[in-house]
C-alpha cells in the first residue's frame, strides 16, 4: 500500500475491527518503509476493554504489521488476532 500525505492524515484516529467483527481501538499512528515509502505498519491504541486489549494485556501502542492489514476505509480491518490459550479459558 502506497500511501500519500493526505490519505495518511485520513488514516489517523479510525476505528479498528479484526476481520472476525472484534473491536480494537483506533489508528493512533503509522510506520513507513521511507526506503520503498510504503507503509510498514499501523500502530492502534488499543481501547479499554477491547478484543485487543485483552489479547495484549490492556498495553497501548499496538504495532500491526502490514501484513495484517485488510483494508482501510471508513474504518481498518485486521486479521483477527487469536487470544493465547490461557485466555480463551
Amino acid at each position: 500500500m502506497v500511501v500519500n500525505e493526505q490519505e495518511m492524515s485520513e488514516v489517523m484516529g479510525k476505528d479498528i475491527f479484526t476481520d472476525k467483527g472484534s473491536y480494537c481501538g483506533k489508528i493512533a499512528d503509522v510506520e513507513f518503509d521511507l526506503s520503498k515509502f510504503r507503509l510498514r505498519a499501523i500502530v492502534v491504541d488499543a481501547a479499554k476493554g477491547s478484543y485487543l486489549a485483552s489479547v495484549v494485556g490492556g498495553k497501548r501502542g499496538v504495532i500491526i504489521p502490514y501484513a495484517m492489514i485488510r483494508a482501510v476505509d471508513d474504518i481498518a480491518i485486521i486479521k483477527h488476532i487469536s487470544a493465547p490459550e490461557a485466555m480463551e479459558d
